[in-house]
């Protein structure tokens, strides 16, 4: 019994629960962290997220057995070696699935019609989108898209156009380097023959790969820093607010543009982690990868002190 929990912890994948954070950008980049009831829905909504996310894991180790034994790593998840019975595998998602509904059902009737499509989004992906070229990148990008825009709906908060665009660069940059660090670990394994592990990845070149990497490397970072330079926090920085006129013309200043650095390394930084193979999970990279850690985190602390130090 031990052992099938363990394998069932295994397939759900809690490590990917990172990209759940997402939710959280809302209230971070407009200034209201520190309010209890908006922080209260986004914790809830992404406990919710924690658990759907980790039905259609599950559900997807079902449906990819047979791809997933002739994987070079993902041979060894518990479904591929037999360690998990695909019975209980599929009770397990569907509970997951019903109790993820539940919960995002209390944050509010948008945040449930936001995990309804979701769900649906991601299952869909499963069963057949993935197969598509193409439509499979960017069913990747949408599940990515539509966290941020969930964290929107758990609290009626909105982030700046310009702040989307960037999070929908970012979504597309991650999802074309998924398939291109997969296809360069593929490509490094003999007897790998990739319509035997991912159909879809056969019909992509290295060349268009590497297209569509730099296209949404450079749209990432020319939309972030547009949107650093034409937005200005709207909430009063508690470092400075006490100082009178002395810093009075620190708000009205382009701080925010202090942060484009941090994501201009992030970018290369992890560009360089996709033609070394090892962009399939970002989750994986951004815990295991100490300079990209370090950047995020810089980056965080550095909207920190520009929204909530500096203000508007």
């Amino acid at each position: 019994m031990d052992r099938i929990f363990i394998s069932i912890i295994k397939t759900a994948r809690p490590r990917q629960w990172l990209k759940n954070l997402a939710l959280f950008v809302t209230i971070l980049i407009t200034g209201h962290i520190f309010e209890p009831q908006a922080f209260r829905q986004t914790i809830v909504g992404c406990f919710a997220f924690c658990l759907l996310s980790s039905s259609t894991y599950l559900f997807n180790d079902i449906l990819d057995c047979s791809h997933d034994k002739k994987h070079p790593f993902k041979k060894f998840r518990p479904i591929a070696n037999g360690t998990l019975p695909i019975s209980v595998a599929v009770v397990s998602s569907v509970i997951l699935m019903i109790s993820g509904l539940i919960v995002s059902r209390f944050v509010g009737t948008l945040f449930f019609i936001f995990s309804l499509v979701f769900i649906v989004l991601e299952y869909s992906y499963t069963l057949f989108l993935k197969h598509i070229t193409v439509i499979d990148i960017l069913a990747i990008t949408a599940a990515y898209f539509l966290r941020v825009y969930a964290g929107e709906a758990a609290t009626g908060y909105h982030i700046s156009v310009w702040f989307a665009l960037a999070a929908l660069s970012l979504a597309l940059f991650l999802a074309v380097g998924k398939r291109r660090a997969e296809l360069t670990l593929l490509q490094g394994y003999r007897g790998s023959l990739l319509n035997q592990t991912r159909i879809s990845l056969s019909h992509y070149s290295e060349k268009l790969l590497d297209t569509y990497t730099a296209m949404f490397a450079n749209s990432t970072f020319i939309t972030y820093a547009f949107y650093t330079f034409l937005e200005r926090p709207t909430t009063a920085g508690f470092f400075l607010k006490n100082y009178g006129d002395f810093v009075a013309d620190i708000p009205g200043r382009k701080w925010m543009m202090a942060t484009v650095p941090f994501v201009l390394y992030g970018i290369m930084r992890y560009m360089q982690l996709i033609y070394e193979g090892k962009g399939e999970s970002p989750e994986i990279i951004l815990t295991s990868d100490m300079p990209l850690f370090a950047t995020v985190i810089l980056w965080v602390i550095s909207i920190f002190f520009v929204v909530y130090g500096i203000g508007g």
